[in-house]
């Protein structure tokens, strides 16, 4: 949901984003395969306090940026092509954004959970990253995450069957 009221569906099948407003059956377009630097296999949407929009794209392996109505999105998160270096995703599947522009990303391929500080070009895996597996300190596909208003990060795994509360520490 955006601040605004609006509802942001993800169509896996057709490759887009939909935005609805309050009464509207049909929605319009706001993401799709034809845009945003051609979508394949959005998983989840983001949408930031500024109408800005993020897509898991996972069978692009990245994290796209559009802002509203815009035809032309940006790479903010992987983009190298799939595998397991700082810089790559392996499927992304949830995300969510913090105030200060932080993408917090579930690394679904390569059971971990990235983030990407906004300005600055490192990246760091915050959870996980040790293998698939059902030791706390690993993921067996995290695909989903959500942050509680004490800060503390809350992962859903797959694959594991659970969910799992994460005290971050960000030092900026």
């Amino acid at each position: 949901m955006g601040e605004n009221g609006s509802l942001y569906v993800v169509d896996y099948g057709k490759a887009e984003v939909r935005r609805y407003q309050s009464g509207e059956s049909q929605g319009i377009v706001v993401a799709d395969g034809n845009c945003l630097d051609q979508l394949s296999s959005p998983r989840c949407v983001f949408v930031d306090r500024d109408h800005s929009v993020y897509i898991s794209d996972g069978g692009n392996h990245r994290m796209m940026k559009g802002m509203e109505d815009e035809k032309q999105g940006t790479v903010v998160a992987g983009g190298q092509g799939e595998g397991n270096g700082l810089t790559q995703l392996l499927c992304p599947l949830g995300l969510v954004v913090d105030q200060l522009g932080t993408i917090y990303v579930t690394d679904d391929g390569n059971h971990r959970i990235m983030r990407w500080s906004k300005g600055v070009t490192q990246v760091s895996v915050i959870v996980g990253g040790n293998g698939r597996g059902g030791r706390s300190n690993q993921f067996n596909q995290p695909i989903g995450l959500s942050f509680d208003r004490n800060g503390n990060l809350y992962v859903v795994g797959f694959g594991n069957r659970r969910v799992q509360k994460f005290n971050i520490e960000y030092n900026g």
